[in-house]
Order: C-alpha cells, then structure tokens, then sequence
C-alpha cells in the first residue's frame, strides 16, 4: 500500500534511482506476462499462431464472415487460426473455417479423454464421456468429409456433413450438461460451446456459397422460412421419385433363429459385413422370427441391407429406456444405425419398454442416404430417433405417443401411417402427445422432418379410448425440442384425433418466433387449419417444392439410382 502522507524531498532523492529500476522491472514483467496469456489463449482456442493479415486479406475474411450468425467472432477466429494461404480465395476461406472445426473438435476430444481419465468411480460421468467420444468421432469424420466435398464442388453434401458436424458436437454438450459437477466438466462444455459456433461458421458460408457464389457482396447470416427465405422453387406438390430398396436382391448372409443359416443374431451377421464397402451392397436375409438383441451397424459397415420376411414376421425388438442406471436415450436405441448407405425392408423394430419408461428408442438412424421400406416402427415415447443425416421412409407404418420421431436428421416420409398408441396407464386421465419433436439448433442446418401423402391417425386400440372421451386426448402434429425445429405436413391425411391448434409448444414462448411448421394441401377432419396456432405456417404454393425429396434430401441423386 501507498502512504498518503508527503515524501520528504530527501528520501525521494535517495530513492529515486531504485524507485525507477523498480518501475522498469515490473512494467517489462507485466508486458512479459500479458504477451505469453496473449500468445497462449490463441493457442488454446485456434491451435496455431496469429497470422498477420493485409488490409486486403482483411477485407476477403469481413466479406466470408457476412454468413456467421456471429461476424466479429468469426473474424477473429479465422484471422487467428493461420490457416489462411497469402492470397484466399472465397472457397479457400471456407476451407479454413472448415479446418478451425476440425482442430478444435480434436481439441475437444483431447478435453472429453481427460474427463474419462478423472473419473474412475463415477459411472455417470464414465458414460457421459464415452458418448462424447463416439460422437465427437463421427463430427471428425464428417467434418473431413465436408471439405472433400467443397474442393469436389459438392455443396449439397458438404452442407449435409457440416449440418451433422453440429449435430454431434452439441450431442456431446448435452451428454456432460448432465454430469456438470466439475470445473473441468464446466471448462469442456465452455470449450464445446465455441466449437458448435466454429461450426456455424463454417455451415453459414457453405450455404452462403451454394446459393449465392462466390460474391460475398449478397452473404447474409442464415435466413429460415420465418425471414421469407425458401430454396427452391415452383409448385406441384412435393415432388416423386421412383426408388426404394432395390427388388430382386440376393442374400450374401442368411440369419435364423432355428438353425440351418449362416447366423443366428443379427449383430454377427453384421460384424461379418466387410469394412467401408462402396461398390456393392452387402445384403443380409432375416428370416421370419423374434430377434431380441441390441444391433449396432457401425461407422464402417456401409452399404449394410436388412431384408426380412415382412411386417411382423422378422420382429428385432429390446426394452431399454433410460430408467436403466447409465443408459442415456442414444443408447437405448434396439436397434442403431451409423454405417452410409443402410436399406431395410420387411421388418419390424420395436422397443417393448411400455409407456411409463418414458424414452424407449426403436430404431436410430446416423446412416446418410439411407433409405427404409415397408418397415414397421413399435414404440411409445421417442420411437423413431432420426438422428443426423439424409434419410428416406416408404410406405412404413411408425407407431408411438410422445415425441415419437425426432431427431436432426432431413428425413423424408412418403406414404408412411404415422399412429398414436395409448400412453396412460390410466387412459380416464387424458394426454397429450406430439408426433415430431425435431432437434434443428442452427437455422444453416439443412434439416428438417418432411411428411408428404401420409396418414396421421391412433391405433385400433387408441381410437377405441379416444372416441370414448375425445376431449381429454389432444394430439398435436409437433412441438419445438430445439430453437430452429422445423416440421412440414404436405398433401397428408390428417384425422380428427389431431387437435385444432395443430402444434403444441414445448415450454412457454420457446422457439416460437424460430421454429418452422409448415402445412400444405392436407384433407381430412383433423386439416381445417382455421384453428391453427399462429405461430404455425401455410406454405405458399410457390415455395412447397423446396420441400420435394429432390430439393430437400437430393433423393432424385440416390434413390433412383438403387432401382
């Protein structure tokens, strides 16, 4: 502490030399200090050294930076992250925001390992890390894919891979929401919260690129339905396509529960499939038959078909749900699907865990360019959890109460029945029930449920009680799980079961004023949209063709092409 009272002219005197020598000493170590937390916070956060950058270099990163939802931080990651060649193009700075992803989601991984490594003895947190970990390893992969896809021009699957980048980075923030106990676990989710948004930016500018070129003069921060923004044009319904697993296929495995078969389980069947095969479907027959196992199709097992004996008669069915001690809802999955290029047909995959579990998953799809065919889908609450990517349902039958298709994914329904089971146990009591519940957290996400020329309507057994007292059962066609959550009902079949109001909020005022739900063209006593909830949406006939399986899920480039 300073003393108030005057120096002495003397003391000062005698002092003076040491005061300065002092003064000089501590100024040049403060300098000293805020250069290293200077040099070692961009290390910390972008993994390389500052880039010096010209005014014009400048300039290009402002221009790019115009698709962030977040500019000025986004100009500094990307000035800061020397990843910059002398002279960057628009499709090079892409690139490099591509690449921040990458290393900091290597960064975030590194993070996840040392939380696993400190907690030995608490299984919670174990586990929350091991679902960081695998999916923190398929946003490495897909993030690797994304910028293969840029240099190849292929926007469309670029965007479609980053859009799952962020998918999986805010799966791990949510799996260590749950166990946030730690500094180290607080530290990681803050670390994670800046990648999801390195993430952004780097989806904004794809889709800034894709739709305007490489004139950054026309760049905006992503727009959604709700600004007026549509892609793609024209009216004429959703669009067809003529495809779906492929007629005529030949067993390379067979499965059967009674012997004389090449395979017993499923998952042997599968684990026998070769690794990443591009060339040709590896096609496995399973034959009629209950199949109580947990299926896991690996990342590497691609091209995988399921082919059963119908509806009903090949039946792969399990019973987690997340009251089992440690098992999140991913996991409780009966049957989960990550491998590309995944078919099935004739099947029924069901979660027997009844409706007082509360999530209980079916099936899960990570599988991109998938497509699933007359199969059948036996739940309660979350039974179909389209998790990430580009997938396609025919004609399938999906049965549930609560949320029972969500996801991220941009899934495509055409011609599917889409019916409410009961969920009380006592049914006196009333419910409320909501067929989607979409996850979009990012409006550059191309993701989105798509419903076109389907049935929306209760089981047998549900109707039976509906009827009974009608006004205690409102079932809604939605709800938002996440800020940008976007569902659309084209040219569907709407029973009286579905409530006026049409769409339920998920808590409060949240995500009302974001969301996208979007109806066209549907019949039936449930589609009078008079009474609909004003945060809901017609879509203009010039705009429904955004939403056909070619536009929205580029369908006509690898549906047909299984035919």
């Amino acid at each position: 502490m300073y003393s108030r009272k005057p120096v002495k002219p003397s003391l000062f005197r005698k002092f003076k030399f040491l005061f300065i020598s002092m003064a000089s000493f501590f100024i040049l170590t403060l300098l000293s200090l805020l250069l290293f937390f200077s040099i070692s916070s961009a290390a910390r956060h972008h993994n390389s050294p500052k880039l010096s950058t010209t005014p014009s270099i400048a300039v290009e990163i402002r221009g790019a930076c115009k698709a962030s939802r977040d500019p000025p931080t986004c100009e500094s990651v990307l000035t800061d992250s020397g990843n910059l060649p002398s002279e960057p193009t628009t499709p090079l700075i892409i690139q490099s925001a591509v690449k921040v992803s990458s290393q900091n989601n290597d960064k975030a991984k590194d993070m996840v390992k040392a939380i696993m490594d400190a907690s030995a003895g608490n299984q919670n947190r174990t586990d929350a890390a091991k679902v960081c970990m695998e999916v923190l390893g398929y946003a490495e992969y897909r993030v690797g894919l994304a910028g293969q896809a840029l240099t190849r021009g292929e926007l469309k699957n670029s965007r479609a891979w980053m859009s799952a980048v962020m998918v999986y980075q805010y799966d791990c923030w949510s799996a260590l929401k749950y166990v946030n106990g730690t500094s180290q676990v607080s530290q990681t989710m803050a670390f994670l919260n800046s990648l999801i948004g390195y993430s952004s930016n780097a989806l904004g500018m794809l889709v800034n690129y894709d739709i305007y070129g490489e004139n950054t003069g026309s760049w905006t921060p992503p727009k959604t339905e709700r600004d007026g923004f549509w892609e793609g044009s024209g009216s004429g319904g959703s669009g067809q396509v003529k495809g779906g697993v492929p007629s005529g296929l030949k067993p390379d495995v067979t499965v059967c529960k009674e012997g004389g078969c090449d395979y017993k389980t499923l998952q042997e069947a599968v684990n026998a499939a070769p690794d990443n095969q591009v060339t040709r479907k590896f096609v496995i027959w399973i034959k009629t038959g209950l199949y109580e196992e947990k299926v896991r199709v690996q990342l590497e097992k691609k091209n995988v078909v399921f082919l059963g004996d119908g509806m009903g008669k090949t039946v792969i069915t399990g019973s987690l749900n997340i009251g089992i001690s440690g098992v999140t809802t991913y996991e409780t999955a009966t049957v989960g699907v990550v491998g590309d290029g995944f078919m099935a047909s004739g099947i029924t995959f069901q979660n027997t865990a009844g409706p007082d579990a509360h999530q209980a998953v079916a099936f899960r799809s990570d599988s991109d360019l998938s497509v699933i065919e007359n199969c059948e889908f036996i739940g309660n609450q979350d039974t179909l959890y389209a998790h990430a990517l580009r997938q396609y349902y025919k004609s399938c039958r999906i049965q549930g109460n609560v949320d029972f298709i969500f996801g991220n994914s941009a899934a495509f329904f055409q011609e599917c029945d889409i019916l409410i089971a009961p969920r009380q146990l006592n049914p006196e009591k009333g419910e409320k029930n909501a067929v989607t519940a979409h996850g979009r957290i990012d409006p550059a996400q191309s993701t989105g449920f798509v419903f076109q020329n389907c049935l929306i309507n209760g089981t047998d057994k549900y109707m039976a009680l509906y009827y009974k007292k009608p006004k205690v059962h409102k079932n809604y066609l939605g709800r938002p799980w996440k800020e940008y959550s976007r569902a659309v009902f084209i040219e569907c079949t709407l029973e009286a079961l579905v409530l006026a109001d049409g769409w339920l909020p998920w808590s409060g005022d949240f995500a009302l004023k974001t969301l996208y739900y979007g109806e066209y063209k549907n019949t039936g006593a449930g589609a009078n949209t008079a009474g609909r909830v004003p945060w809901s949406s017609q879509i203009p006939a010039e705009h429904v063709n955004s939403y056909s399986v070619q536009s929205f899920i580029q369908g006509d480039q690898w549906i047909t092409a299984t035919t």
